[in-house]
C-alpha cells in the first residue's frame, strides 16, 4: 500500500464533531481543499473501532465521476462533548501533526491520510484514512498471539529507527523530552487519578495490582526525567487495539494521539506486557525482544548493544501502569473499557513482578 500524507488546508464549514456532518458536501470541500479532484455524490457511515478518545466510522462513498480516490474510507474524528473534546484537544493535534509532518519520514506501517482538518483550539478534528480492510482491528481483553506480537514489535522499530536519536525531532512544536515542570505537573495529578482508579476497581484488585499503582506513584516522577541514552519517536499506546492485523500477517499501526520523543523501549514494553498472556510473555518476550533489535539495525542504528536494548526493556515496564491509570481517568467509562484496563494491568503487574524482583512485595 502507498500511503498518501495530506498537507495542511483551509476547509469550508465547521469541523464535523457528530458523525451525521460527514455529508457529501463536507466531504467534497474537505478533499477538493486537499487536492483531490473529486464530486461526492452520496455517502453512508458506520461506527467502526473501540477508541478511547474519538470516534471512528467507516464511510461507504459514491463519487458522481470518475475518481482517482477508492470508495472506501474511515473517518476518524472528535466527539462527545465539549470538556471532553477540550480534554482531548493535545491528543487530537499530536495525530494530526503526525500524518502531516512526520508518517513519512518513517518506515512503519500506517494508513494512508487523504485529509487532515483541525480547528485552532485542538478540540475538533478530522482524519480521512484508508479503509483497511479485510484487516481486523486487535482485541486488548483476548491478547494476541505470539508471531501477531513479534510482527507489531518489528513494526515498530521501523518507527524508532529512522529517526534514532534524531535532535530534530525535539524541533517539532508539541514534541520535547520530558522536563522537571512536567514531572510536577504529572506528579500533581497522577496520585489523584490513582486513588480514583483504585476506588473504581476496588472489588477486583489483587494484592500485587494494588502494589503496582503503589510502585508507579512512588517512582514516576524520577522515572520520567531520568536522562536517557537513547530517544526516538514513541507511538506511546502501543497495544493490539492499536493494531489492524491483515490475513496474511501484515499489521498497520493505527491511533498516533500519544506520540512523544523517550525511550523507544516503552513501547515494546507496553505492548507485550499488556498485550500478550502472561505465560506467552513469559516463555517469548527475549526472543521478541531481540527480534526488534535486529531490526533496529536494518534501520542503520548502530552502538546498542543487545544487552543495553533488553535492560532498557525491563526499565521501560513502569510505563504499563502509567498509561493505564491515565487512560482510564481520561476515557469515558465503559464496561468494555473498564475490563481492558483490568486486564492489563493485570497482565503488567506480572511482568513488573516477573522481571524487577521485590518491586511489588
Amino acid at each position: 500500500m502507498t500511503a498518501e500524507y495530506a498537507a495542511p488546508a483551509t476547509v469550508p464549514g465547521a469541523i464535523p464533531t457528530d458523525p451525521s456532518a460527514l455529508t457529501p458536501a463536507w466531504l467534497t470541500a474537505t478533499l477538493r481543499a486537499h487536492g483531490h479532484a473529486v464530486d461526492v455524490d452520496s455517502v453512508t457511515v458506520t461506527p467502526v473501532g473501540s477508541g478511547q478518545m474519538a470516534g471512528s466510522y467507516r464511510l461507504r462513498l459514491r463519487y458522481r465521476d470518475d475518481a482517482a480516490l477508492p470508495v472506501g474510507m474511515v473517518a476518524k474524528l472528535a466527539i462527545g462533548s465539549e470538556d471532553h473534546r477540550r480534554f482531548g484537544a493535545g491528543a487530537f493535534r499530536n495525530e494530526v501533526r503526525f500524518y502531516r509532518d512526520l508518517a513519512a519520514t518513517l518506515q512503519t506501517p500506517v494508513p494512508g491520510c487523504y485529509a487532515t482538518v483541525v480547528s485552532e483550539s485542538g478540540s475538533e478534528f478530522v482524519l480521512l484514512l484508508d479503509d483497511l480492510a479485510p484487516a481486523v482491528q486487535g482485541d486488548q481483553i483476548a491478547g494476541c498471539t505470539v508471531e501477531q506480537a513479534r510482527a507489531v514489535a518489528v513494526a515498530a522499530a521501523g518507527l524508532h529507527g529512522p529517526r534514532w536519536c534524531d535532535d530534530t525531532l525535539l524541533q517539532v512544536p508539541g514534541l520535547s523530552l520530558p522536563t522537571a515542570e512536567d514531572r510536577d505537573l504529572m506528579e500533581s495529578v497522577l496520585a489523584p487519578m490513582a486513588d480514583a482508579f483504585v476506588e473504581r476497581f476496588d472489588d477486583r484488585l489483587t494484592d500485587l495490582e494494588r502494589a503496582a499503582v503503589a510502585w508507579l506513584v512512588a517512582s514516576a516522577g524520577a522515572w520520567l526525567i531520568a536522562p536517557v541514552r537513547h530517544f526516538a519517536l514513541l507511538h506511546g499506546d502501543l497495544r493490539v487495539d492499536n493494531v489492524m492485523f491483515a490475513p496474511d500477517g501484515t499489521v498497520t499501526l493505527l491511533d498516533w494521539q500519544t506520540i512523544t520523543p523517550g525511550q523507544p523501549l516503552r513501547d515494546i514494553a507496553f505492548l507485550l506486557s499488556t498485550s500478550l498472556t502472561i505465560e506467552d510473555r513469559r516463555a517469548h518476550e527475549r526472543a521478541i525482544v531481540a527480534d526488534y533489535h535486529g531490526e533496529l539495525a536494518r534501520h542503520g542504528v548502530t552502538g546498542y548493544s543487545a544487552e543495553q536494548c533488553w535492560a532498557d526493556y525491563v526499565s521501560s515496564l513502569i510505563h504499563a501502569p502509567l498509561i493505564i491509570v491515565f487512560g482510564c481517568g481520561a476515557a469515558a467509562p465503559t464496561a468494555r473499557g473498564d475490563q481492558m484496563f483490568h486486564t492489563m494491568l493485570t497482565r503488567s503487574a506480572a511482568a513488573i513482578d516477573d522481571l524487577v524482583p521485590g518491586t511489588l512485595r
